[in-house]
């Protein structure tokens, strides 16, 4: 029980779910206002579907259809969601201002430690006993 116990309690399992409630009646919203527009731009148009629309005899209307009305989708999805929510978010969450990345500081810090090793001239001019085939440095053993 206690295993069950911890697969409820563990990620972001409520998180999830209110957000998956929340996304189907936010679809809801998003399919009345893309209805609304397609119905302004079957005003337009003189009719609301593009279904019966056959050039040539050929039927591309439910194509057209399809299409305007994913286009609407998106454009509404970017925005009145997208867009409103990513200012919103950069106002009152505003992203920390870049800096420099941790390996590029340790590189620094690496560099800095070296040359205060070397001396002023760039050399210390000596040799570091634990250290084989720098210069300066004997290999009796060649």
């Amino acid at each position: 029980m206690s295993g069950f116990k911890n697969f409820l309690l563990r990620g972001n399992l409520i998180e999830l779910a209110v957000a998956f409630i929340m996304g189907g009646a936010f679809a809801t919203v998003v399919e009345a206002m893309v209805n609304l527009l397609m119905d302004l731009i079957g005003k337009v148009f003189n009719t609301p579907n593009f279904s019966s629309y056959n050039p040539g005899g050929v039927s591309v209307g439910a194509f057209l259809t399809a299409l305007v009305s994913f286009v609407i989708l998106a454009a509404v999805v970017y925005f009145f969601i997208v867009a409103p929510y990513t200012k919103a978010k950069e106002r009152y969450f505003p992203s920390a201002p870049p800096g420099t990345p941790e390996d590029i500081k340790i590189l620094g810090e690496i560099r800095d430690l070296l040359a205060a090793q070397q001396g002023p001239s760039g050399t210390s001019g000596t040799t570091n006993p634990g250290v084989t085939g720098g210069p300066g440095a004997t290999n009796p053993g060649v």
